[in-house]
């Protein structure tokens, strides 16, 4: 754990001399929100890969990272609902440093912002952290840690009463496939696995980090040998949002799953299986230090939000005496978003559960897309801030180039 008391946060926006390169003008429309450190995302297909600048019409200048798909993205630092701001792109950037860093370490791929890690990602399964657990339960394919701006980790693995929970992960969990029944989820019972198949790509940039990794679930029940039922991809962008007056990390996770043949995943209504998050252990003591949840209904009461559909969930609680917490937002296009919940009863643990309002299926020549956003604090939960940060995914930003 990396732990900063005292540190100074990076300030995004600069001034500097005019600059040449000037080709465009970028106009962003707030829409019917406020924005506040914003991501704002539009094509810019041009200038794949690139690093570019907007200045603003003091002479501010703000990061803009173009993607290998010409997807541009850059921080909005502030804007009024109904209110336009204007840019000009400027194609040679004074700024040529990364300031997320992905860096391969052993079994992980690790990403940091000025030596802070943010997260971690396991790749290949690591070396299992007590003598008591059993080798069915390593796996990668999962992110541990995840840290606060201060250093305060929020995400556990291999916790001592479900061995099998690992960070944030994505595994299903009652489950039929050609008349059998894998558990992706409960590791134990030894009917499935998911194995973590190669990282495609990764990349550090000035505006965020990120990974592509492949993922394939398999049926440990078919004869005459195992059948891979599931393929999967993640792909993560991270982004450090530390130039307001309470810095956060913010993360996007897109899992994209299909069929690996002409049979699909049935999935029989249940209360949890999907996306799964892990909290820290230290809030697994309901007396001196319980787990806090608020969901974006603005319930706090862990019994009342379970079963419910919420846009955006928080979990948190002291770390080592301070205040920490992680929160997840669901996108509106997911499938039967707002999606049902399953907030645990006593232990720190979220789970956004799709079946729980019925049987769903994955079919063959379909994909079955799932996008979420994290975003990672000290200090206490603010609706407000959540509500904005959700409407940020749901509801971007519009924008136009013009003078190209």
């Amino acid at each position: 754990m990396r732990l900063c008391l005292a540190f100074l946060f990076t300030i995004f926006i600069y001034v500097i001399p005019p600059v040449h390169g000037e080709v465009a003008t970028i106009e962003v429309d707030a829409g019917n929100w406020d924005r506040l450190e914003t991501l704002v995302h539009f094509p810019l297909p041009e200038f794949k890969n690139k690093s570019l600048d907007l200045r603003a019409k003091g002479g501010a200048l703000l990061p803009l990272q173009v993607d290998h798909e010409g997807m541009a993205i850059f921080i909005l630092p502030k804007l009024a609902k109904d209110k336009t701001a204007s840019y000009t792109l400027i194609t040679q950037s004074h700024r040529n440093k990364s300031t997320i860093l992905a860096k391969r370490v052993k079994d992980k791929l690790r990403f940091s912002h000025e030596g802070r890690t943010i997260l971690e990602y396991q790749t290949q399964p690591g070396p299992l952290p007590r003598k008591d657990i059993d080798k069915i339960f390593a796996r990668g394919g999962y992110l541990h840690p995840v840290y606060t701006p201060r250093g305060k980790l929020v995400t556990d693995d291999f916790p001592l009463q479900h061995t099998h929970h690992h960070g944030i992960w994505f595994p299903w969990t009652k489950a039929e496939f050609e008349g059998r029944h894998p558990d992706f989820w409960n590791s134990a019972d030894g009917s499935a696995r998911i194995d973590f198949i190669k990282l495609e790509n990764s990349w550090s940039g000035s505006v965020h980090g990120g990974f592509v990794a492949r993922h394939r679930f398999i049926d440990l029940t078919a004869n005459p040998k195992p059948k891979a039922v599931i393929e999967e991809t993640w792909e993560v962008r991270v982004y450090a949002v530390t130039g307001g007056t309470k810095p956060k990390w913010i993360f996007d996770l897109t899992s994209t799953q299909w069929c690996s043949g002409a049979s699909p995943l049935i999935l029989p209504q249940y209360r949890y299986g999907g996306l799964g998050v892990r909290g820290n252990r230290q809030w697994d003591h309901e007396k001196d230090n319980p787990t806090l949840f608020l969901t974006s209904n603005n319930v706090t009461d862990r019994i009342a939000g379970h079963a419910t559909r919420a846009r955006w969930c928080y979990m948190g609680g002291k770390v080592d005496g301070a205040q920490a917490g992680i929160t997840i937002l669901g996108h509106p296009q997911n499938f039967r978003a707002p999606q049902p919940m399953r907030i645990h009863p006593k232990e720190p643990f979220f789970n956004f559960a799709p079946q729980q309002f019925g049987a769903m299926a994955i079919k063959p020549d379909e994909k079955y897309v799932s996008r979420y956003r994290f975003v990672v604090a000290d200090g206490a939960p603010i609706a407000a801030d959540l509500h904005r940060n959700w409407a940020d995914l749901a509801h971007p930003p519009v924008v136009r180039v013009i003078n190209r």
